[in-house]
C-alpha cells in the first residue's frame, strides 16, 4: 500500500530536529508524600510546565483501547497509541470480547488444545495470576478452567506467575485461594484432576523481556517442565514460607517453586503429548518463553528436556516473527503507523532507549512489528540495561541514553528522534519512594541536557509520558501506608518546547485528549498535514 503525507501550506518544519522525549511512568499525582514526581527536584520539568504550549493527556482506559476507565495504561498500549495515531482495541479488551462471545473457543488453536486432551494429554495454563489486567486477568483463568470442565477435560495443571507489580506487592495469596477453591469445586463435582503445579515471582520466573536476562526464562522452564525448583505441598505454602523467611520480599521477586505430592514428586510437569496455553495477552514478557517452547534451534540455555507439546499463546505476540505459531485471540491490527508514513516520505529518524523499553520505542511504536520499517531512513539504538534491581541504581541508563541521543542529534542526519527514559516506570514498580525520587531527578537532568542541544540546533522538543507510575508510590488504608507498585490512572504531561520560535501555534481544544493525539501533532510539527483518520492534532498553526 502506497502511503502519502501532504505538506502544510504555511509551515515546512523546524530548522533543527524534532525530538520526542517519553518519560516512562511520570504522571500528575496528588502532590503529596506519595507522589515521587512532586517530591523530586525537577527544575527543568517545573519550568516546562509553566509554558502555554502544554496540556494533560489521558493514558489509560478507553483512550488507549482498554475496556474501562478503571484499566491502567501501560507502556505497550501507550506506545501503540502514540505511534499509531488511533485508538485500537487492545489485548485485554480483545480477549474479554472473544471470551464473552465464545469466539475464543471456536478458534483453530483451541480445537488443537482439545485434540490433545482427547488423546490423554494434560492442559497446562501458564501465566500471570492477578487482576492487574496489564498482562493477564485471573477471570481468564477461571473462564478456561470452567470451559475445560464443561468439555470433560479430565486433567489440568496451572503454572502461576505471581504479580506484586500491577497489583498489591504482597497480594499473591488473595489470588491463589479463589483459584484453589475453583479447582477443588471442579474436582469434587466431576472427579477430575485439576491442580496448581508450579510458579514463582514474575521478575524471577519466566517473564523476561527483550532478552534482558534469559536466566529468568530458564528458571521458569526448570520449574514448569523439569520440576526443578523448591518443593512445597501447595502454592499457598510456598508463598507464605517465603514471606516468613524474608518479611521484606514482595511477590514479584518470590523464588520459583514446584508443588509436589506426598512422595515429593512434582504433581504436574509439562510432558510430551500435553497442551500449553500461555495466558498473558501482552507480548513483551511472553515472547521468550514462547521461543523456548517452539524454537527447534533454541540455544539461550540448556532445556535438558524438550517435550513435544501443542503450545498456544493467548494472542500472537510478534506479528512479524509469528511468535507464537498458534494463538487463541487475534491481535489488534495496527496499520499505517506514523513511522510508516515518515519512511514513505523519506523523513530520517532515530529511536533510542535501554533494553527495558527498547521494544516499546520500536516494536510497539511500529504497531507490534519487529525490525526496521526502512533501514535507509531509520536508526534504532539499544543501550543494554543493567541486570540489577532497579531501586539499587535508579539512574538506570539515563546518562548513556542522553549522551548517545546528543550524538545522534548533532550528527545532522535525523529530522525526528524519539527517546524513552525507563526510570519513572521501572523504579516506580519497586515501591521504593526515595529511589523513585532519584529516578525522576535523573530524567529531569537528562532532559535539561537534551533541551540545551535543541536550543543549539534550533529544533523543537516534545516532552510527554506513556502512563503514570512514580506519581503514586503508596496508598493509605486504615492509617497504614500500602506500597503501590502498579501504574496509575493519572493524566500525563504533554509539553512543546520551541525556544527558537520555529512555528506560531496554539494548543487546540481537543475533548479528552489522549496519547493518540500525539501522532498528528508530531506530523504537524514536521511540516505535514495530519492523516485524515488519525486523532486530532493538539496544535493549531497560526
Amino acid at each position: 500500500m502506497s502511503l502519502k503525507l501532504n505538506k502544510l501550506e504555511n509551515y515546512n518544519g523546524s530548522k533543527g530536529p524534532l525530538l520526542l522525549i517519553i518519560m516512562d511512568g511520570v504522571g500528575f499525582g496528588k502532590h503529596d508524600n506519595s507522589d515521587a514526581v512532586y517530591l523530586a527536584n525537577t527544575p527543568t520539568l517545573d519550568k516546562l510546565l509553566q509554558s502555554k504550549l502544554q496540556t494533560k493527556l489521558k493514558a489509560h482506559g478507553p483512550a488507549v483501547g482498554l475496556p474501562s476507565e478503571d484499566d491502567m495504561g501501560n507502556s505497550e498500549v501507550g506506545h501503540n497509541a502514540m505511534g499509531g495515531g488511533r485508538i485500537f482495541a487492545q489485548g485485554a479488551k480483545l480477549v474479554q470480547s472473544s471470551m464473552d462471545s465464545g469466539a475464543i473457543f471456536n478458534s483453530n488453536a483451541w480445537g488443537k488444545v482439545m485434540d490433545r486432551t482427547y488423546r490423554g494429554g494434560t492442559v497446562h495454563l501458564l501465566g500471570l495470576l492477578s487482576d492487574g489486567n496489564v498482562h493477564s486477568h485471573i477471570k481468564h483463568f477461571e473462564k478456561l478452567i470452567n470451559e475445560c470442565a464443561t468439555r470433560k477435560v479430565h486433567r489440568m495443571r496451572l503454572h502461576i506467575l505471581l504479580d506484586g507489580r500491577d497489583v498489591g506487592e504482597k497480594s499473591a495469596i488473595s489470588y491463589i485461594q479463589p483459584i484453589e477453591e475453583l479447582l477443588k469445586s471442579v474436582n469434587d463435582k466431576n472427579g477430575f484432576d485439576y491442580k496448581i503445579a508450579s510458579g514463582g515471582g514474575r521478575m524471577i520466573t519466566t517473564m523476561d523481556r527483550y532478552q534482558a536476562d534469559w536466566s529468568i526464562v530458564e528458571r521458569g522452564w526448570k520449574a514448569h517442565v523439569l520440576g526443578d525448583a523448591r518443593h512445597f505441598s501447595s502454592a499457598e505454602e510456598a508463598v507464605q514460607t517465603m514471606y516468613n523467611e524474608d518479611p521484606k520480599i514482595t511477590d514479584q521477586y518470590l523464588e520459583s517453586f514446584v508443588v509436589v505430592d506426598q512422595n515429593d514428586k512434582p504433581v504436574g510437569k509439562i510432558k510430551t503429548g500435553d497442551a500449553v496455553i500461555f495466558m498473558n495477552f501482552r507480548g513483551d514478557r511472553a515472547i521468550e518463553i514462547s521461543q523456548a517452547f517452539e524454537d527447534k534451534e533454541f540455544d539461550k540455555f540448556d532445556r535438558v528436556e524438550t517435550p513435544e507439546v501443542f503450545y498456544a499463546g493467548m494472542m500472537e505476540y510478534d506479528g512479524d516473527s509469528h511468535i507464537p505459531k498458534n494463538f487463541l485471540v487475534e491481535p489488534p491490527a495496527i496499520d499505517r503507523t506514523m513511522s510508516q508514513y515518515l519512511c514513505a516520505e523519506g523523513v530520517t529518524s532515530f529511536a533510542i532507549s535501554e533494553t527495558q523499553k527498547f521494544g516499546h520505542v520500536t516494536y510497539f511504536w511500529n504497531g507490534n512489528k519487529s525490525g526496521y520499517i526502512c533501514k535507509d531512513f531509520e536508526r534504532y539504538v539499544e543501550i543494554p540495561s543493567d541486570k540489577i534491581e532497579f531501586d539499587k541504581a535508579p539512574r538506570m541508563k539515563a546518562d548513556e541514553i542522553t549522551e548517545k541521543s546528543i550524538e545522534l542529534l548533532k550528527s545532522g542526519k535525523y529530522k525526528f528522534g524519539r527517546i524513552n527514559f525507563a526510570n519513572g516506570d521501572m523504579v516506580g514498580h519497586t515501591g521504593k519512594v526515595q529511589a523513585a525520587i532519584e529516578a525522576v531527578e535523573a530524567v529531569d537532568q537528562s532532559i535539561e541536557k537534551l533541551l540545551a542541544v535543541i536550543d543549539e540546533l534550533k529544533g523543537i522538543a516534545i516532552i510527554t509520558a506513556d502512563h503514570g507510575n512514580a506519581d503514586e508510590m503508596f496508598t493509605v488504608k486504615n492509617g497504614k501506608k500500602d506500597p503501590k507498585t502498579s501504574h496509575t490512572l493519572n493524566l500525563v504531561p504533554f509539553i512543546i518546547y520551541d525556544p527558537s520560535n520555529n512555528i506560531q501555534i496554539k494548543m487546540t481544544d481537543v475533548e479528552n485528549p489522549g496519547l493518540t493525539n500525539i501522532a498528528g501533532t508530531v506530523l504537524n510539527l514536521l511540516g505535514f498535514e495530519n492523516v485524515e483518520d488519525y486523532e486530532k492534532s493538539l496544535i493549531q498553526i497560526l
